[in-house]
């Protein structure tokens, strides 16, 4: 937080007054200026917008294990390609992500910013998670310090880890019992996401609808029909394009998993 408006205080109530307690309420009454300043900043990219928050915590995931890679820089460039950023927006973007990276920075604060733009907003929130999980992977299995951010995040926006699970899912990943998950296939690398023993049929159907093999039938439909509900492109009113073609992804590989469960079990 910035100071110098309480700086200012406190030497104008000292050379109006001429005593300590002149100082003091002049400090005080700057500091309340400085507090609303913070505030007024802070509440800016949660109202209008989240370019700025997301885009900073997208470099403070790829700074978190020590070091940015040519991958997570060029998944943040397409990232801005891919959601048509006119030039300012792009300015804010690369500022944003370069900020992200600083050793101090605090990405409790932007995550939080994130979470008041999506309110309540489930079908937001997907979309938000998923942009962030591109930078957590760029380099195949991410490191403890990157998958901490992710879950802050996942648990900032109220999205259990059982759906964080299937959204990695989606991507070809599996939970690692290591992380205090369930592993779905791969070799443990001490705990986090681990990529699986892939097949031609693609990711486990079982984890992208976040669900137990030995589920019922009826357990399966409702896990289905509760997915597609919050991922179903028809809901997410203002996202942008790129958002809502995230989305539109997920909702077919959430039916696809429906169907090869329902061809394996056979039931309609």
């Amino acid at each position: 937080m910035n100071f110098t408006g309480t700086l200012i205080g406190a030497v104008l109530g000292m050379w109006l007054t001429h005593n300590v307690l002149g100082a003091l309420v002049g400090g005080a009454l700057g500091f309340m200026f400085d507090a609303s300043r913070q505030q007024q900043r802070r509440r800016t990219p949660a109202q209008g917008g989240y370019i700025a928050p997301l885009f900073a915590l997208i470099g403070a995931v790829a700074k978190a294990d020590g070091r940015v890679s040519e991958a997570e820089i060029a998944i943040a460039e397409r990232l801005m390609a891919r959601m048509g950023l006119g030039q300012d927006d792009r300015r804010t973007a690369i500022d944003a992500f370069n900020e992200g990276k600083q050793p101090e920075f605090n990405a409790t604060a932007v995550i939080d910013e994130l979470r008041h733009w999506v309110g309540h907003r489930r079908d937001h929130a997907f979309p938000v998670i998923d942009v962030v999980i591109e930078t957590v992977l760029a380099e195949g299995n991410p490191s403890p310090e990157k998958m901490a951010l992710l879950r802050q995040l996942a648990f900032a926006l109220r999205v259990s880890d059982m759906e964080l699970m299937a959204l990695m899912a989606m991507k070809g990943y599996a939970w690692n019992a290591g992380a205090g998950g369930r592993s779905q296939g791969g070799r443990s690398h001490g705990g986090g996401y681990v990529p699986p023993q892939r097949n031609t049929q693609g990711p486990d159907p079982y984890a992208i609808l976040g669900i137990q093999r030995d589920a019922d039938d009826r357990a399966i439909k409702r896990a289905y029909r509760k997915l597609i509900s919050e991922h179903h492109p028809d809901r997410l009113g203002d996202l942008p394009e790129d958002m809502r073609r995230r989305a539109e992804s997920r909702a077919s590989e959430i039916n696809a998993a429906y169907e090869r469960i329902k061809a394996e079990r056979g039931f309609k």
